[in-house]
């Protein structure tokens, strides 16, 4: 996985095995979705618990890199407390792949125990029977319950009115910021922290201010050729202006044009070029902000491992409200059972019991800048110390994920379809309208695809 997403690039050959359970590291190398299951042959996803013989709580994960250690430490630590687990983990590669995979198991009804699904993906799983709901009851057993994440996060986890997904972090799209170029610029509050903005003027303003305080950019935001970065800057704003994007199977998209334009419009104001350039790719923009030649980034909080060592008094915050009210884009990783054919029901209590362990080590997890999901760790005084995390841990209230259907989420051809509109735009190369209405026109024409695992 690149740096365009949470997930950081692999381990080195000495962490790949880990001495408390089985940890397999696999490259998916797989197509779209679609094309597997249209396939046919589904002789090759028996479980790895299934396939082996073993015993062990199998569960299936993305996570590599500085994430992957972190979740071989959690693991670890559930496994060695009381009735501690014998787990069997499997890391895939991030992206598509891990999708296909994840969706050729549960549609063969012989998949891991235990998966980890982005949020964002959730439409895209339970309605086509390929996830198996969580039982409210037992995990309540284990100590975990509704009341425990917050109602955006919350709300995201149903379909249909059933909770299939129990999220373990929510990883929202963020600012960094210099803490001594943004106080030159008079952009702290008396706490030290990122003044509120209020109005697309104030963000305009606090460009300009940054760009004279740092001698550089004021604010950097690298996107060109990125499949994600320009959809999660929009989605943001346009939730702040209390406009709604739904997408009805079959069509057609439902957008507020006019609250679109107005969002892309100021984008183009932003980025002029000049006090804030447009023309970043991703690492462009990551390399400048971090050697200090830019007063601000917007940026993922995934990042934070990486920003930390830059040498400067690294600040951080919720994506600015702008518009009428807050808003942040965010996904969350999330906990789920895929689809089983026939669970056997001690080994199925066992994995609501492995899901409300794990999302209570979650400060671990909230290390690399990740947002606990589960609220009791969030009013633990050892998350408050942690800084800056705790300075934009209430961007998981106001998380706004992608618009359900089968074809959004994380590492979505959506997301694509919806960045180079948007990148053109930003570039100069057409107007906010007709960005806006190509946009449309992308929604549409994935409206009228018809869902390969429905």
């Amino acid at each position: 996985m690149t740096a365009r997403s949470p997930v950081p690039a692999p381990p080195p050959a000495s962490a790949a095995v880990s001495g408390f359970s089985r940890r397999r590291l696999l490259g998916a190398g797989l197509a779209g979705a679609g094309t597997l299951l249209a396939a046919g042959s589904l002789s090759g996803c028996a479980s790895p618990a299934a396939a082996s013989g073993s015993s062990a709580l199998s569960v299936w994960d993305l996570f590599q890199g500085g994430d992957g250690l972190l979740m071989d430490d959690m693991i670890k630590a559930v496994s060695e407390e009381g009735r501690g687990f014998d787990v069997d983990r499997t890391i895939l590669d991030w992206g598509p792949s891990y999708y296909t995979k994840l969706a050729m198991s549960a549609a063969g009804g012989r998949a891991s125990d235990v998966a980890v699904l982005h949020l964002s993906r959730l439409a895209g799983y339970a309605p086509g029977g390929l996830l198996d709901p969580f039982d409210l009851d037992t995990l309540a057993e284990f100590g975990v319950t509704e009341k425990d994440f917050t109602a955006a996060v919350w709300a995201r986890t149903q379909h249909d009115g059933t909770v299939y997904a129990i999220p373990l972090d929510v990883h929202p799209f963020i600012v960094f910021y210099d803490k001594d170029t943004a106080d030159k610029a008079g952009l702290l509050d008396s706490s030290g922290e990122l003044a509120s903005m209020g109005s697309p003027e104030a963000m305009l303003d606090a460009g300009k201010a940054l760009a004279e305080a740092s001698g550089h950019a004021g604010i950097v935001f690298g996107h060109v050729n990125d499949t994600a970065q320009n959809w999660r800057l929009f989605c943001a704003l346009y939730a702040q202006t209390g406009a709604a994007f739904t997408l009805p199977d079959g069509g057609p998209p439902e957008m507020d044009v006019d609250a679109a334009i107005r969002v892309v419009s100021f984008l183009q104001q932003l980025f002029d070029g000049r006090t804030n350039p447009n023309n970043l790719d991703y690492y462009a923009g990551l390399t400048m902000f971090s050697s200090g030649r830019g007063g601000m980034a917007m940026l993922g909080e995934w990042e934070l491992p990486t920003l930390k060592k830059a040498g400067f008094p690294l600040g951080a915050a919720p994506f600015p409200q702008v518009f009428g009210r807050p808003a942040v884009y965010a996904d969350s990783h999330s906990f789920v059972l895929p689809h089983q054919d026939d669970p056997d029901p001690a080994r199925r209590r066992e994995a609501h019991r492995y899901v409300a362990e794990m999302v209570k080590q979650s400060l671990t997890w909230a290390s690399a800048g990740h947002i606990p999901a589960y609220q009791p760790v969030l009013a633990k005084p050892e998350y408050a110390a942690l800084k800056p995390q705790s300075s934009y841990a209430d961007a998981g209230k106001v998380a706004v994920l992608d618009p359900p259907n089968w074809f959004t989420g994380a590492a979505s051809s959506f997301q694509i379809r919806m960045c180079q509109p948007l990148q053109s735009a930003l570039l100069g190369d057409t107007t906010a309208e007709k960005a806006v209405r190509q946009m449309v026109r992308e929604a549409d024409t994935l409206l009228k695809q018809p869902n390969p695992v429905a």
